[in-house]
Protein backbone atom coordinates (compact mmCIF):
# COMPACT_ATOMS: atom_id res chain seq x y z
CA UNK A 1 0.00 0.00 0.00
CA UNK A 2 1.43 3.74 -0.74
CA UNK A 3 2.05 6.11 1.38
CA UNK A 4 -1.26 7.67 2.34
CA UNK A 5 -2.08 10.75 0.76
CA UNK A 6 -5.45 11.08 -0.11
CA UNK A 7 -8.91 10.64 2.70
CA UNK A 8 -9.74 8.30 0.30
CA UNK A 9 -6.59 5.97 0.57
CA UNK A 10 -7.21 6.49 4.54
CA UNK A 11 -10.28 5.32 4.30
CA UNK A 12 -9.34 2.16 2.62
CA UNK A 13 -6.58 1.57 5.01
CA UNK A 14 -9.03 1.99 7.63
CA UNK A 15 -11.35 -0.87 6.12
CA UNK A 16 -7.65 -3.13 6.39
CA UNK A 17 -9.29 -6.61 8.54
CA UNK A 18 -6.32 -7.02 10.59
CA UNK A 19 -7.88 -9.97 12.41
CA UNK A 20 -11.93 -11.33 12.33
CA UNK A 21 -12.96 -9.08 14.89
CA UNK A 22 -10.47 -6.12 14.29
CA UNK A 23 -9.90 -3.08 11.60
CA UNK A 24 -7.17 -0.88 11.10
CA UNK A 25 -9.80 2.31 11.93
CA UNK A 26 -10.32 0.78 15.51
CA UNK A 27 -6.15 1.01 16.14
CA UNK A 28 -6.09 4.54 14.32
CA UNK A 29 -8.29 6.66 16.95
CA UNK A 30 -6.56 9.47 19.14
CA UNK A 31 -7.23 11.28 22.04
CA UNK A 32 -4.11 13.66 21.77
CA UNK A 33 -4.35 13.85 17.86
CA UNK A 34 -7.88 14.69 17.94
CA UNK A 35 -7.71 17.61 20.10
CA UNK A 36 -4.15 19.09 19.24
CA UNK A 37 -5.06 18.28 15.62
CA UNK A 38 -1.87 16.51 14.90
CA UNK A 39 -2.87 13.37 12.32
CA UNK A 40 -2.43 9.97 13.16
CA UNK A 41 -1.34 8.27 9.59
CA UNK A 42 1.16 5.63 9.11
CA UNK A 43 4.15 6.61 7.20
CA UNK A 44 4.64 2.98 6.19
CA UNK A 45 1.10 1.35 5.95
CA UNK A 46 2.11 -1.88 4.71
CA UNK A 47 4.52 -2.32 8.01
CA UNK A 48 2.00 -0.94 10.35
CA UNK A 49 -0.66 -3.78 9.00
CA UNK A 50 2.00 -6.75 8.93
CA UNK A 51 2.73 -5.95 12.73
CA UNK A 52 -0.54 -4.97 13.39
CA UNK A 53 -2.17 -8.09 12.36
CA UNK A 54 0.24 -10.31 14.12
CA UNK A 55 -0.87 -8.09 17.85
CA UNK A 56 -4.50 -9.02 16.84
CA UNK A 57 -4.73 -12.31 15.87
CA UNK A 58 -1.45 -13.75 18.60
CA UNK A 59 -3.20 -11.88 21.21
CA UNK A 60 -5.84 -9.52 21.11
CA UNK A 61 -8.43 -12.19 19.21
CA UNK A 62 -7.80 -14.62 21.96
CA UNK A 63 -8.47 -12.17 24.40
CA UNK A 64 -11.93 -11.10 23.00
CA UNK A 65 -12.57 -14.81 22.57
CA UNK A 66 -12.27 -15.43 26.13
CA UNK A 67 -13.53 -12.35 27.92
CA UNK A 68 -15.50 -10.47 25.08
CA UNK A 69 -15.84 -6.77 24.22
CA UNK A 70 -11.99 -5.58 24.13
CA UNK A 71 -11.72 -2.12 24.20
CA UNK A 72 -8.91 0.24 22.69
CA UNK A 73 -8.10 3.15 24.46
CA UNK A 74 -4.54 3.60 22.33
CA UNK A 75 -2.94 1.43 19.61
CA UNK A 76 -0.95 2.88 16.73
CA UNK A 77 0.81 5.88 16.78
CA UNK A 78 2.34 7.92 14.02
CA UNK A 79 5.97 9.21 14.74
CA UNK A 80 4.76 12.58 14.19
CA UNK A 81 1.66 12.31 16.98
CA UNK A 82 4.20 10.29 19.28
CA UNK A 83 6.76 13.08 18.90
CA UNK A 84 3.92 15.64 19.36
CA UNK A 85 3.22 13.94 22.67
CA UNK A 86 6.29 13.38 23.82
CA UNK A 87 7.28 17.20 23.81
CA UNK A 88 3.55 17.99 25.44
CA UNK A 89 4.98 15.75 28.24
CA UNK A 90 8.43 17.31 28.36
CA UNK A 91 6.69 20.26 29.05
CA UNK A 92 4.21 19.00 31.89
CA UNK A 93 1.02 18.83 30.30
CA UNK A 94 -1.10 16.45 32.06
CA UNK A 95 -2.32 13.45 30.43
CA UNK A 96 0.22 13.50 28.02
CA UNK A 97 2.66 10.43 28.42
CA UNK A 98 4.22 9.52 25.15
CA UNK A 99 7.87 8.50 25.32
CA UNK A 100 10.34 9.30 22.50
CA UNK A 101 9.91 8.33 18.94
CA UNK A 102 13.36 5.80 19.48
CA UNK A 103 11.49 3.98 22.26
CA UNK A 104 8.25 4.02 21.12
CA UNK A 105 9.36 2.16 17.92
CA UNK A 106 8.12 -1.07 17.33
CA UNK A 107 5.98 -0.94 20.58
CA UNK A 108 2.78 2.00 20.01
CA UNK A 109 4.71 3.11 16.68
CA UNK A 110 4.26 -0.21 14.63
CA UNK A 111 5.50 1.21 11.66
CA UNK A 112 9.29 1.86 12.15
CA UNK A 113 11.25 -0.90 13.51
CA UNK A 114 13.27 -0.68 16.49
CA UNK A 115 17.28 -0.27 16.92
CA UNK A 116 18.06 -4.23 16.62
CA UNK A 117 15.85 -4.18 13.23
CA UNK A 118 12.88 -5.89 15.11
CA UNK A 119 9.33 -5.21 14.12
CA UNK A 120 6.56 -5.19 17.08
CA UNK A 121 3.08 -3.31 18.30
CA UNK A 122 1.07 -2.47 21.09
CA UNK A 123 -1.99 -1.61 22.06
CA UNK A 124 -3.74 -0.19 25.31
CA UNK A 125 -6.75 -2.05 26.21
CA UNK A 126 -9.48 -2.47 28.56
CA UNK A 127 -11.30 -5.08 29.19
CA UNK A 128 -15.00 -4.48 30.22
CA UNK A 129 -15.80 -7.90 31.74
CA UNK A 130 -13.25 -6.97 34.81
CA UNK A 131 -14.08 -4.00 35.42
CA UNK A 132 -16.59 -4.04 38.23
CA UNK A 133 -14.19 -7.06 39.80
CA UNK A 134 -11.06 -4.82 39.87
CA UNK A 135 -13.16 -1.27 40.98
CA UNK A 136 -14.17 -3.91 44.26
CA UNK A 137 -10.49 -5.21 44.82
CA UNK A 138 -8.09 -2.89 42.84
CA UNK A 139 -6.26 -6.34 41.31
CA UNK A 140 -5.01 -6.73 38.40
CA UNK A 141 -3.05 -9.79 39.10
CA UNK A 142 -6.10 -12.86 38.33
CA UNK A 143 -5.77 -10.99 34.87
CA UNK A 144 -2.33 -11.07 34.56
CA UNK A 145 -1.74 -14.49 35.81
CA UNK A 146 -4.35 -15.93 33.11
CA UNK A 147 -2.22 -14.01 30.25
CA UNK A 148 0.44 -15.80 31.47
CA UNK A 149 -1.20 -19.11 31.13
CA UNK A 150 -3.04 -18.73 27.50
CA UNK A 151 -1.20 -16.09 25.96
CA UNK A 152 2.13 -18.03 24.46
CA UNK A 153 3.50 -14.59 22.14
CA UNK A 154 3.08 -12.00 24.61
CA UNK A 155 6.44 -10.04 24.52
CA UNK A 156 5.30 -7.82 27.45
CA UNK A 157 2.12 -6.62 29.32
CA UNK A 158 1.99 -3.66 32.05
CA UNK A 159 -1.27 -2.59 33.85
CA UNK A 160 -2.06 0.65 34.52
CA UNK A 161 -4.58 2.08 37.70
CA UNK A 162 -7.31 3.53 35.72
CA UNK A 163 -10.05 0.99 34.52
CA UNK A 164 -7.61 -1.80 34.88
CA UNK A 165 -6.59 -0.66 31.20
CA UNK A 166 -2.71 -2.32 30.31
CA UNK A 167 -0.24 -2.26 27.50
CA UNK A 168 0.00 -5.21 25.48
CA UNK A 169 2.85 -6.17 22.84
CA UNK A 170 3.59 -8.60 20.13
CA UNK A 171 7.95 -8.29 19.33
CA UNK A 172 9.50 -10.28 17.07
CA UNK A 173 12.50 -10.03 19.20
CA UNK A 174 13.59 -11.53 22.01
CA UNK A 175 11.53 -10.22 25.30
CA UNK A 176 11.23 -11.18 28.99
CA UNK A 177 7.74 -11.80 28.56
CA UNK A 178 7.52 -9.31 32.11
CA UNK A 179 3.72 -8.81 33.33
CA UNK A 180 3.88 -6.05 35.76
CA UNK A 181 2.10 -2.73 36.87
CA UNK A 182 3.30 0.24 36.30
CA UNK A 183 1.74 3.35 37.98
CA UNK A 184 3.86 4.81 40.35
CA UNK A 185 3.87 4.48 43.58
CA UNK A 186 3.18 0.86 43.75
CA UNK A 187 5.55 0.16 40.21
CA UNK A 188 5.78 -3.88 40.59
CA UNK A 189 6.43 -6.92 38.75
CA UNK A 190 4.27 -9.81 38.51
CA UNK A 191 6.55 -12.29 36.88
CA UNK A 192 9.16 -12.64 33.93
CA UNK A 193 11.12 -14.70 32.03
CA UNK A 194 13.82 -16.47 34.90
CA UNK A 195 11.67 -15.82 37.76
CA UNK A 196 10.80 -19.05 39.90
CA UNK A 197 7.16 -18.59 39.12
CA UNK A 198 7.16 -17.80 35.58
CA UNK A 199 6.40 -21.14 34.12
CA UNK A 200 3.72 -23.94 35.53
CA UNK A 201 0.09 -23.30 36.34
CA UNK A 202 -0.66 -20.08 37.96
CA UNK A 203 -5.10 -20.83 38.09
CA UNK A 204 -5.13 -20.72 41.45
CA UNK A 205 -4.28 -17.55 41.34
CA UNK A 206 -7.37 -16.56 39.23
CA UNK A 207 -9.88 -19.26 39.68
CA UNK A 208 -13.04 -17.87 40.75
CA UNK A 209 -11.89 -14.62 39.31
CA UNK A 210 -11.22 -14.28 36.16
CA UNK A 211 -12.55 -18.11 35.12
CA UNK A 212 -15.91 -16.80 36.25
CA UNK A 213 -16.18 -14.25 33.47
CA UNK A 214 -14.61 -16.80 30.33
Amino acid sequence: MPKITTLSELTELGRHRLSDNFFMRDMLHSEVGSFYGVQNIPEDPDLAIHAGEKLCRELLEPLRRAFGHIAIRSAYRSPMLNEHCHELHKRGVADSWCTCNEDNAAYHIWDRRDAHGHLGAAATIVIPSYIDHYARTADWRPLGWWMRDHLDNYAEVQFFRTLCAFNIRWYEGPSDQRIGYLDPPLRQVLTRRGAPDFDGDHSAYYRGVVSAHV
